[in-house]
């Protein structure tokens, strides 16, 4: 595999959790990292933690416009990973008879389509060698009562997956599915019964325990450094998937 030494790679969604560890991830392989998120004081915390070689702006991936400026601004660069989201909101979430159908539109605004947004201005700049990584989850492929809209949201993704990569080859895109991982969206989880709570939910898997973010960045190095590797779902989720 081709390290990323002097790779230029866009994070999108890169201020925390996964994003924040691919970030740092590919910084660690050699490459100049740029860092996006929606909240300005988060983007300039994580390139003053980041370091050397890494630079980043604002977008809101919601805003057609600013997705187009980010880009703009960044100019030509080698691989994309997109890691936005808001799983934490579960908007239209609960049984189907109870959908709030205008809010569930918004399942799909970050995850589904902030991230079309961002490929469809991103791909004309991305070198012709390099990828788009993009993000769902393990609940596309187990399903739980009450949560029809993100399990389709999530499954989305992985048809775009497919469909992307090839419409936009030679460049190659791809997708990261993680179960469950140790990232900020914890948080509203009082401390004290946190560490109990992620361990029932995770003793039966064959990992029995939450991921964690720099775990999980390793497949998004792999599918920038796999040079063969297009229109794949790797699912990384302790074996959630087996049982």
């Amino acid at each position: 595999m081709t390290k990323l030494n002097g790779k230029r790679v866009a994070v999108i969604g890169g201020t925390s959790g996964i994003g924040f560890a691919v970030a740092e991830a590919a910084l660690r392989d050699g490459a100049h990292v740029i860092v996006g998120s929606s909240n300005g004081a988060n983007v300039d915390a994580a390139v003053a933690r980041l370091g050397d070689r890494t630079v980043g702006w604002p977008v809101d991936v919601r805003e057609e416009s600013s997705v187009a400026d980010f880009f703009a601004r960044i100019g030509r660069f080698d691989h994309l990973v997109y890691t936005a989201g808001d799983w934490a909101l579960n908007r239209g979430g609960g049984p189907v008879s109870q959908l709030d159908l205008a809010a569930g539109h918004a399942t799909f605004t970050v995850r589904f389509w902030g991230a079309l947004a961002a490929i469809k201005h991103a791909q004309g700049s991305i070198a012709a060698d390099g990828s788009v990584t993009i993000t769902d989850g393990v609940i596309a492929h187990r399903p739980r009562k009450g949560a029809a809209l993100s399990t389709a949201m999530a499954g989305a993704i992985e048809h775009l997956t497919r469909a992307l990569a090839v419409d936009l080859a030679p460049v190659r895109v791809n997708a990261v599915c993680p179960g469950y991982v140790l990232t900020e969206v914890w948080n509203s989880i009082p401390e004290e019964r946190r560490a109990a709570q992620l361990a029932k939910m995770t003793q039966r898997l064959p990992v029995p325990r939450v991921g964690l973010p720099g775990e999980i960045a390793e497949a998004y190095l792999y599918l920038m450094r796999g040079g063969y590797a297009t229109g794949q779902v790797l699912v990384v989720d302790g074996g959630m998937t087996l049982i």
